[in-house]
């Protein structure tokens, strides 16, 4: 059977690099966001000509869900992989809500549809490891839920639902929980593109808490390919770690970004107050993506660093003039 891929959550940076992963192998892809395209600086598929180029469509998870449904069965989806999320952490405190609204309910409506579908080979749910809460040492895909925000209990809400679906209905879905993203075509409001862009402009840039969380950093070019990976060859019901074994502080990021741009740390950076409920380290463990299914990631963090200074500078007009703050939508 033809592999046809429908990507939910297109528009976010995981989901556009993850369709130009997928079009640069030929796949015929169907993306679909609830906001029209973005800029197409933040559309690393719309930067090249691909044979068969990816489709895209306006469909809000929250309320076109009919239409998804007529999408899905008119071309005959076989794997539907899922980034559509409310995704940003400090911000779910105000509104919980909408987080749950789009995390849970919304995505538990989405999945009771898919499990009629007989030509679905496969489910990717994207999750967090902001499931497990703050972790210490390496954690496996086993580790029991600690979730210490709001956005993070509306993630394990859905993967806890979505173990019961596969569980009692065979419901063909694989987890991913991928360490910290980053990499050319991310919005400003993440660190790494946020303090580019600071630096480049010469504006100043905010440090919560002083950088003190210390996370593995992975190009979402190397998430691409473990997440098609899993997409083709995951073991149904099993979920799967996606991360580096480098772990960095948030201010040792920082200070390697701005050495590459040759630009002081003490005159471009200020600290400012802890995020509440900030998880002080993930450190997850890859092993199970590595030996079961091949894979290892490519590039490094330095190199990574490198390419997205190259994007930033490349499209340096066109990303200024856009907002460069979280801009909450339901």
């Amino acid at each position: 059977m033809t592999r046809r891929f429908l990507v939910l959550g297109s528009n976010s940076f995981s989901g556009a690099t993850f369709v130009d992963h997928l079009a640069t192998r030929g796949y015929e892809v169907v993306a679909t966001s609830r906001s029209g395209e973005p800029h197409s600086a933040l559309l690393p598929y719309r930067w090249r000509d691909h044979a068969r180029a990816p489709e895209f469509q306006r469909i809000d998870l929250n309320h076109d869900l009919d239409a998804l449904d007529a999408l899905i069965r008119a071309r005959r989806i076989t794997h539907v992989v899922n980034f559509a999320a409310q995704s940003m952490v400090g911000q779910s405190w105000d509104h919980p809500d909408h987080w749950m609204m789009t995390n849970v309910v919304s995505t538990v409506r989405l999945h009771d549809r898919l499990r009629a579908y007989d030509h679905l080979e496969r489910y990717v749910h994207v999750t967090t490891p902001e499931v497990y809460g703050s972790t210490e040492g390496w954690v496996k895909e086993d580790a029991p839920f600690n979730p210490s925000t709001p956005y993070a209990v509306s993630r394990a809400a859905a993967d806890m639902s979505l173990r019961t679906y596969s569980a009692r209905y065979g419901f063909p879905v694989v987890f991913t929980r991928a360490a910290n993203v980053f990499g050319p075509g991310q919005q400003l409001y993440r660190i790494v593109p946020r303090t580019i862009a600071s630096a480049l402009a010469g504006r100043p840039l905010t440090l919560d808490g002083g950088g003190k969380s210390v996370r593995s950093f992975i190009d979402m070019r190397d998430v691409s390919d473990a997440t098609l990976r899993i997409a083709i060859e995951g073991v149904a019901g099993e979920c799967y770690h996606i991360s580096t074994e480098r772990m960095v502080s948030i201010r040792e990021l920082v200070e390697m970004i701005l050495e590459q741009l040759g630009k002081d740390f003490s005159e471009t950076v200020r600290v400012g107050p802890e995020r509440p409920g900030k998880d002080v380290a993930y450190m997850l463990d890859s092993g199970k993506l590595r030996r079961e299914l091949g894979w290892t990631d490519q590039i490094s963090l330095e190199q990574g660093v490198a390419d997205t200074i190259a994007w930033a500078r490349r499209f340096q007009g066109e990303l200024f003039g856009m907002n460069w703050d979280y801009v909450h939508k339901l």
